[in-house]
């Protein structure tokens, strides 16, 4: 079937429609997978430039909070237990939480479940689990807690 000018130039609108179109999607795409202007830039952190901030519980350093690249929040700080004490309550919430110890002894209670944690170790706990902290000892105890997902940045 041959076309003359007269229908190749009819098709023209639909042509050009579908060009915008495919060029709408592919604009859409990037815009889901390309980073958003709020997400953490990659840096250093150096402990001494860590401003410190002592609360009756505890004494702490903020050390990030924001947006990763693939979307999740993300939050980390560390945190220093006098002996017998405790940052806060056992409770839950939809983030998930990692504790790395760097000195001292602490107890994790994950669910009603109480384990001891020396230097080196890690407690993990998942998103709504109730969980806890406290430091049973008489020296002071040192961690860093690693907040990822909903909510962390918060």
């Amino acid at each position: 079937m041959l076309i003359d000018r007269r229908n190749l130039m009819s098709l023209l609108p639909a042509v050009l429609a579908q060009g915008a179109l495919v060029s709408a999607v592919s604009e859409s795409a990037e815009a889901q997978t390309a980073p958003a202007s709020n997400v953490l830039p990659s840096h250093v952190y150096s402990y001494e430039s860590l401003p410190v901030k002592v609360s009756t519980a505890s004494t702490g350093r903020a050390i990030l909070k924001g947006k990763l690249a693939t979307g999740e929040s993300i939050e980390v700080h560390e945190t220093m237990l006098p002996p017998g004490g405790a940052p806060h309550p056992p409770h839950h919430h939809e983030h998930t939480e990692m504790w790395l110890i760097r000195e001292g002894t602490v107890e994790m209670t994950i669910e009603g479940k109480v384990q001891r944690l020396g230097p080196g170790g890690l407690a993990f706990v998942r998103s709504n689990e109730e969980h806890g902290i406290t430091n049973p000892t008489d020296k002071p105890a040192t961690y860093f807690v690693v907040a990822v997902g909903p909510g962390a940045d918060a």
